[in-house]
């Protein structure tokens, strides 16, 4: 059974910056794709970000130019640097993980809080 286990979030002020980290057990090599996704109170679950095996990203067009994520696999960590944050961006965090190619699947972590406030 994966694991995820996110941490980094926290309140911060309009402006500021955050650094999410998820922790995935076993290897990460073989997953293929990692991502974040977010959902805030009224709200639908959203695409925040995610990453390939190989590299490549995708960003919600809300995050384009301000956040970052990477992958380290001999680390099994994903993160998501997140700068110049904004009310809006509030949302409780999720990593995830869509599984491998030969094993597809659906994985979660528990979440990790995401306050900008001034």
């Amino acid at each position: 059974q994966v694991q995820l286990v996110e941490s980094g979030g926290g309140l911060v002020q309009p402006g500021g910056s955050l650094r999410l980290s998820c922790v995935v057990s076993g290897s990460m090599a073989s997953m293929v794709v990692m991502g974040w996704y977010r959902q805030a109170p009224w709200k639908q679950r959203e695409l925040v970000a995610d990453i390939t095996s190989g590299g490549r990203t995708n960003y919600a067009d809300s995050v384009k130019g301000r956040f970052a994520i990477s992958r380290d696999n001999a680390k099994n960590t994903v993160t998501l640097q997140m700068n110049s944050l904004k009310p809006e961006d509030t949302a409780v965090h999720y990593c995830h993980s869509g599984g491998t190619w030969f094993s597809p699947d659906d994985f979660w972590g528990q979440g990790t809080q995401v306050t900008v406030s001034s």
